[in-house]
């Protein structure tokens, strides 16, 4: 699903009860253009997992593959996996240009108090092919 910004300036994140699905932040490349692709979700609700769950798991060299709304397949690799406070939140780094086709895939992270994560988990990569789905 695609994503824009809320009044705040912050990213929109999918509604929790489509946690399922990432999004994708509509006012960056698509997924395998030049420059960073965002792609947001959630890692649980209270209902259990929920489509990033697991994104803290990647490491460098591993492969994420996006499918693109037009059914091609990017195929990216992780360069890295940092945990950060969201007080710290790295923008430059997820939305500033790059001068290859990248990707950020972000979810919570850090301790859950009260009703929200301190953190977040980014995982930052680079494209290395296409394929059709």
């Amino acid at each position: 699903m695609a994503l824009g910004v809320e009044h705040d300036g912050t990213l929109s994140v999918p509604p929790l009860a489509e946690a399922q699905q990432a999004g994708w932040y509509d006012k960056g490349p698509t997924p395998g253009e030049r420059g960073p692709a965002v792609i947001v979700g959630h890692v649980d609700t209270k209902k259990g997992a929920a489509v990033f769950f697991s994104l803290a798991k990647l490491r460098p060299g591993d492969g994420v593959d996006v499918t693109r709304k037009d059914g091609k397949v990017a195929v990216f690799t992780v360069d890295s996996v940092e945990h950060v406070p969201k007080a710290h939140f790295p923008s430059q780094r997820v939305y500033g240009p790059v001068g290859f086709a990248g990707l950020r895939l972000i979810t919570c992270g850090g301790d859950f108090v009260g009703h929200h994560y301190t953190g977040n988990t980014i995982v930052f990569g680079h494209l290395t092919g296409h394929r059709n789905r």
